[in-house]
């Protein structure tokens, strides 16, 4: 009867003290990497929708048909409908902000104005051509380029864009871009998607996918 007694007040070991401590230490290390990864890719998401709306923008104007407005003799005809890309300077004015500091680490508000960030551009240039704008808070600086100024070229796995501009039906491909430093460690995250136009068949081709390089950087 004694014996019983004491053995059931008899506490934990050290041992088995330290193993609950252990284990409580690598869930907690598991649940905080966790959390971390599911934020960074609620805020990677930003950029992955946009870029995506960018490109369909992008799309979108090349596939709308542009003619000429003119008087016509009797007996004569009018130009041939066209179809060109969104033009762009490839200037760092034309990114949203045009200061990447204004997204290291934190988020920017776009102005609304007439003539600021997304509020530029005509109707066959720029954002305006686009038909594209974000009046919330963004964690990236984006970017539309046509016929220069790729920020994916070079990156690996990256599609390889046309450049150069065509007289005659305008920028060769285009790129939608999205670039972040979400920690403010000077290190970016690129994420894009691009197309080519082939003039002769008159044909758009857009990557299957947005690119990325250095998610998560």
């Amino acid at each position: 009867m004694r014996a019983l007694k004491r053995y059931d007040r008899r506490g934990f070991t050290l041992v088995e003290l330290m193993i609950v401590v252990a284990i409580i230490g690598v869930l907690a290390a598991l649940a905080i990497f966790g959390v971390r990864r599911y934020l960074a890719s609620a805020k990677t998401s930003e950029a992955k929708n946009s870029v995506g709306a960018i490109s369909r923008g992008a799309t979108s104007a090349y596939e709308r048909e542009s003619a000429a407005s003119e008087i016509l003799g009797e007996g004569s005809e009018s130009t041939g409908a066209s179809h060109a890309l969104c033009t762009s300077t490839g200037a760092d004015h034309d990114a949203v902000p045009s200061d990447p500091a204004l997204v290291q680490g934190r988020k920017y508000q776009p102005a609304t104005a007439e003539g600021s960030d997304f509020e530029t551009g005509t109707a066959t240039d720029g954002w305006k051509c686009l038909k594209f704008s974000i009046s919330q808070p963004i964690y990236y600086q984006y970017h539309y380029n046509a016929g220069a100024g790729y920020l994916s070229a070079g990156q690996p796995g990256a599609p390889t864009i046309s450049s150069g501009v065509d007289p005659a039906n305008g920028p060769n491909g285009f790129e939608a871009a999205a670039q972040g430093d979400l920690d403010g460690d000077t290190t970016v995250s690129t994420f894009a998607r691009a197309g080519n136009v082939n003039h002769t068949t008159r044909q758009l081709i857009v990557s299957t996918q947005v690119h990325i390089d250095n998610e998560y950087e």
